[in-house]
């Protein structure tokens, strides 16, 4: 599986205008806040619209302003974890993982429930409510989710940014074994030279909009 990006986007005086390749591992986007790190996320994701340019996942065309394709976010099997897990609080932990399986066509399917249960070590929590974890354990849950959708690639915003350092080391060895053991590219957002120096294989630098090291 490959990644391709080249879009732009203009926000008030603000131009972001991006291009770049991912292959299966841990990409990390890096650079400072503001830098338009995040924008391109929603991008890829189909959550913002760029002005121009291609976008393609695997082979498909995801967004193209000059064909005027433009895939809506459930159809472009892109997994998204943010900053705050987003558990779906009235459900199990067990139900929100099941949630992500349902949202995975059949033929797609490639993430089985056994299968990221037991990468992100979570068995132990599937009968208990979101509110009664620690946000490193929701965070646990979120990725999980996100993997049983069987993503073809997986954005991650800064998954870190809201635990502690005892809840981030926590996390960290769930993330290698992603990166090493998922055979998709992982776009990683983070401004934290650590987790880059940890967790990337490859690394775009993004400051005031454009790539300024690859």
């Amino acid at each position: 599986m490959s990644f391709d990006i080249d879009v732009t986007l203009r926000r008030g005086d603000f131009e972001l205008a991006v291009a770049f390749q991912a292959a299966p591992g841990l990409t990390a986007l890096f650079g400072p806040s503001g830098a338009g790190k995040t924008s391109v996320l929603n991008m890829i994701a189909g959550v913002l619209k760029p002005a121009r340019g291609r976008i393609a996942a695997d082979g498909q065309v995801l967004f193209d302003s000059a064909a005027r394709i433009n895939l809506r976010p459930e159809h472009r099997r892109v997994g998204y974890i943010f900053q705050d897990a987003r558990l779906f609080p009235h459900m199990s932990v067990e139900a929100n993982l099941l949630y992500g399986y349902k949202l995975a066509a059949n033929a797609g399917r490639y993430a089985a429930p056994d299968q990221v249960i037991a990468l992100l070590g979570i068995a132990h929590l599937l009968p208990r409510q979101p509110a009664s974890l620690s946000g490193g354990e929701q965070q646990r849950v979120a990725i999980g989710r996100a993997l049983l959708s069987s993503p073809r690639l997986l954005l991650m915003d800064e998954p870190l940014a809201s635990l502690d350092d005892a809840r981030k080391q926590e996390i960290l060895p769930y993330i290698e074994r992603l990166r090493d053991e998922l055979k998709i590219p992982i776009l990683y957002v983070t401004h934290a030279r650590a987790e880059v120096d940890r967790l990337a294989a490859a690394v775009i630098k993004i400051e005031q909009g454009r790539v300024v090291a690859a």
